[in-house]
């Protein structure tokens, strides 16, 4: 068994037909932004249902945590000069339809919606925490640790989501299964165009 030589890094710092790092996190930001903005219009769709009921203080804490991060990342498009997702009106629109239907549907299955785009999204975040982390990515120490901080605060959220009753929504493994495999969508979709 030969040795590998120690000036060697452990791995290809990307695989053929990966981005380039550059393109890698303008790609997370672009993604980011997009579905920080989605999250935004979930909650408004949710609070357009909901807006006299118990639940609402904790939606309006939410909602107002996401929009902090939409500002954080709309103001790094700016900065980096990051051209937003295409798809944005899509987004407006489809999120803002979750987060009413499910509303609609009750605060349990709004708050099985929570969970269920929240888990999305701390894999995805954690998944870019951990790109970050990376040879190629030495120099976005910043990058890391806002989505680092912002993924605390979306695993809380899934966590109040939890304690207010999600996993007891009608049809809950269902409702949570299809609205995972949207965020997941809309994730790639969004990182592309």
């Amino acid at each position: 068994m030969t040795a590998k030589p120690d000036n060697l890094p452990a791995g290809p710092a990307y695989l053929p037909g990966d981005p380039p790092p550059l393109e890698d996190v303008k790609r997370m930001i672009r993604v980011d932004q997009a579905g920080e903005f989605g999250a935004v219009r979930i909650y408004e769709g949710q609070l357009s249902v909901l807006r006299k009921s118990a639940c609402a203080p904790v939606i309006l804490r939410m909602a107002d945590q996401e929009k902090h991060h939409l500002e954080t990342f709309d103001a790094m498009l700016v900065e980096r000069q990051v051209r937003p997702t295409i798809l944005g009106p899509l987004w407006r629109v489809a999120g803002f339809a979750l987060g009413a239907a499910t509303a609609l549907m009750g605060e349990k299955a709004a708050m099985a919606c929570t969970v269920a785009v929240e888990e999305v999204i701390d894999e995805h975040y954690q998944q870019q925490s951990e790109r970050l982390s990376g040879d190629t990515h030495q120099d976005e120490p910043m990058l890391k640790s806002t989505i680092d901080e912002f993924r605390a605060e979306e695993l809380q959220h899934r966590d109040t989501a939890l304690g207010l009753g999600a996993a007891d929504a009608v049809g809950y493994p269902v409702l949570s299964a299809v609205i995972k495999t949207g965020s997941r969508a809309a994730i790639w979709l969004s990182e592309r165009f």
